[in-house]
């Protein structure tokens, strides 16, 4: 299996030079079915559109085919984080501040490895959260295994979509 800091080595300038950020690359699965995600955004709106996820698809195969990082057949699929988004960097847990959460640790801190609750920031290389059992708590950044966004009625405001074109059309009844 192909070493996720070497696929970032490879995949990342590719996806800046189309001016687009990374938020994160993962390989799963097993046997002869294996995908290869990758997650961006635009750093204006957040999200990305369908041109854009097949513009970094195409870049990204052409790169992959030419260098050949992983060696099992797999399937690349190109997506925006959406709403309820991982976090994956440090910028993330200060951006999304004020935003509810769920960040579940490698260690025990504070006496929990799971917390769920409001994030208010970074201090240095912390997160600041207040989990709504457990109250104010540093969690090192280090130690996050995984973390969310929890999909709340101010998120969904916070993230509107940048386009309706395309979506469905619901007539009501009044």
């Amino acid at each position: 299996m192909a070493d996720i800091a070497e696929l970032t080595a490879l995949i990342e300038p590719e996806v800046k030079a189309l001016g687009f950020d990374l938020v994160r690359i993962k390989l799963f699965g097993s046997g002869d079915e294996y995908t290869l995600q990758i997650m961006a955004e635009n750093p204006k709106t957040k999200q990305l559109v369908i041109e854009d996820c097949a513009a970094i698809s195409r870049r990204i195969s052409d790169v992959m085919d030419e260098v050949d990082p992983i060696e099992e057949a797999y399937r690349l699929e190109v997506s925006s984080p959406g709403i309820d988004r991982p976090l994956t960097r440090l910028s993330d847990f200060m951006e999304w501040a004020s935003h509810e959460a769920k960040i579940s640790a490698t260690e025990i801190v504070e006496g929990r490895k799971s917390f769920r609750g409001v994030l208010n920031g970074v201090e240095g290389e912390d997160i600041l959260f207040t989990d709504a059992k457990a109250g104010d708590v540093v969690i090192p950044f280090s130690l996050v295994s995984d973390a969310k966004l929890v999909l709340t009625d101010r998120l969904i405001s916070a993230s509107m979509p940048l386009s309706s074109d395309g979506a469905d059309e619901f007539e009501t009844e009044e």
